[in-house]
């Protein structure tokens, strides 16, 4: 009989990363049950083969059914070769071109090796749902259209849309639902897995396990990843995605390059850290240090722990290279600032001593790369603020508002670089 985690212990490992759980008190129910029992859940989490190349987006929900699997539950990988010859309908505005049965075999193929990445293959169940629709006759399609309404179906989103716009709705389209929640019976599914968009779909998965005179089953859903730009979705369609097969290198420098906030979402989804120690590093850890590390988890998941490493390396040297004195263009824009307008209060006199300090955010402001303290501010902390010193010293990233310059002399000579705009400011005297 396996042995599984205190219910509040497992229910604080589901919930991380979680949008919604339907309902929260069934399943803790289920969870005292099966812990009880000693027999495992069944989780669910259905993709179809609708494209060859997943991208971490994908792997959010993923990630949740390997939480499940950490647990010690039954989690079922179901790849939707019959669904996906329908064509899922969500956030479609128009009817989506169904793919052959050639496409859709080779993308599950796929599919299969790509989820093992993150899925321990030794512990997941991987089924097709063509295996029971197959076997279906057209009697069987009556009884299970019989168990939804047309009403029902148009108050999705889309639907309803579609419909008040006087598009086309194919009832193919309206069929995919009512197959997508026949799964769940024919799997009987104790928790079904999906992302914000695919809510309908699992709720009637939920409806139909009950007309079906099942248990109904607990819905968990997901939120949508936003990708690089850290505003829409990801989606390679739009360029800000990061493919699971990407190179390593390109996999860290990408994900580098996410803002800081974006960065603790990433960590929240796409990683197995517990959300008190998420807590814990935003309070003591550099964001700079941060982002490394998650760089380093996320591509040792999809390669392995010693290309992260490299790849940390190699980014650090294409980094430093990048930021050299030797790099920086002789026609840069040129901006003269007073040091007393960027002298900061704690700084020691001129010539008392051989350090002085300077407000980076007035600086930034100053010199056209922000426009107000509040945006500097918002730059600094966002790690995008790069300073070269002309004497030769390689560059840094900043997040704090105040600059120790040691062993200075006047004028001084520094090289600002914020996102892809560089300029040259002398500091007078």
């Amino acid at each position: 009989m396996p042995a599984f985690a205190p219910v509040d212990e497992q229910l604080a490992y589901i919930k991380k990363g979680a949008s919604e759980i339907i309902r929260e008190a069934d399943l803790r129910a289920k969870l005292e049950k099966s812990r009880a029992s000693g027999k495992p859940l069944r989780v669910k989490l259905g993709m179809d083969p609708t494209a060859p190349d997943l991208h971490l987006g994908h792997t959010v929900v993923l990630r949740k059914l390997k939480h499940f699997q950490d647990l010690g539950h039954t989690v079922i990988f179901l790849i939707g070769d019959f669904t996906g010859m329908i064509g899922d309908p969500t956030g479609r505005s128009v009817t989506r071109p169904p793919l052959s049965p050639e496409q859709i075999a080779q993308n599950a193929e796929t599919y299969k090796a790509q989820v093992f990445k993150i899925l321990d293959p030794e512990k997941t169940v991987i089924d097709f749902n063509r295996r029971w629709f197959a076997k279906f006759t057209a009697d069987d399609f009556i009884r299970l259209a019989a168990k939804y309404t047309v009403s029902q179906m148009l108050e999705r989103e889309d639907f309803h849309k579609r419909f008040l716009e006087e598009k086309p709705i194919a009832v193919h389209e309206l069929l995919y639902p009512l197959a997508q929640g026949y799964d769940s019976v024919a799997l009987e599914a104790d928790v079904e897995l999906g992302g914000t968009d695919q809510k309908f779909n699992l709720l009637v998965g939920r409806e139909l396990q009950r007309a079906y005179g099942q248990e109904a089953q607990v819905v968990l859903t997901t939120p949508i990843l936003e990708g690089l730009d850290g505003v829409q979705k990801m989606s390679k369609s739009l360029g800000n995605a990061i493919g699971i097969h990407e190179p390593p290198l390109e996999m860290y420098g990408k994900i580098m390059s996410i803002s800081d906030d974006m960065m603790w979402r990433y960590y929240e989804l796409l990683t197995d850290v517990q959300m008190d120690e998420i807590e814990r590093m935003k309070q003591e850890a550099h964001p700079m240090q941060a982002k490394k590390d998650l760089a380093r988890r996320i591509v040792t998941d999809f390669h392995s722990a010693e290309t992260a490493a490299k790849a940390g390396e190699d980014w650090g040297k294409l980094r430093k290279r990048e930021m050299s004195p030797e790099t920086i263009p002789d026609d840069i824009e040129e901006v003269r600032i007073a040091f007393d307008k960027i002298r900061a209060s704690d700084s020691p006199a001129v010539g008392s001593d051989r350090i002085v300090s300077i407000r980076l955010d007035r600086l930034l402001v100053l010199s056209g790369l922000a426009d107000s303290a509040t945006d500097a501010g918002r730059k600094l902390k966002a790690s995008s603020v790069e300073l070269l010193r002309q004497d030769g010293v390689r560059g840094e990233v900043y997040t704090a508002p105040h600059l120790a310059i040691t062993n200075y002399s006047f004028p001084m000579r520094l090289v600002l670089r914020v996102g892809k705009k560089t300029k040259r400011t002398i500091i007078e005297r």
